[in-house]
């Protein structure tokens, strides 16, 4: 059983950064994919991005790439969600979540924390 607890979110003003991390306990954290989620009040989960053990990313390109950066430390235990030029529309909980596969669809992901609140003000 994978323990995910998720840490770093706050408010940010329109064109600032924040830095969530995900610290996992109780599996073998280099076994897992790692993913980002947010969800916005009144819209569906939406994937943000992916981690492989040996570091392959994957991104909601439409959303966020260029600005947001996925990344690991397998000796901390720990994933990353860099996060620059944030926008209101970036404002969601944001949801850190551990899988076998290398995959964006959040059905496949066993494992979540209970989410970290970012709001973006303009």
């Amino acid at each position: 059983q994978v323990q995910l607890v998720e840490s770093g979110g706050g408010l940010v003003q329109a064109g600032g950064s924040l830095r969530l991390s995900c610290a996992a306990s109780g599996g073998t954290f280099s076994s897992y994919v790692m993913g980002w989620f947010r969800q916005a009040p009144g819209k569906e989960r939406e994937f943000v991005a992916a981690i492989s053990w040996s570091a392959y990313t994957i991104y909601n390109v439409a959303s966020v790439k260029g600005r947001f950066t996925i990344s690991r430390d397998n000796a901390k235990n720990t994933v990353y969600l860099q996060m620059n030029s944030l926008k209101p529309e970036d404002t969601a909980v944001y949801y850190c979540a551990a899988t076998t596969s290398y995959t964006r669809d959040y059905a496949s992901y066993n494992y979540w924390g209970q989410g970290t609140q970012v709001t973006v003000s303009s």
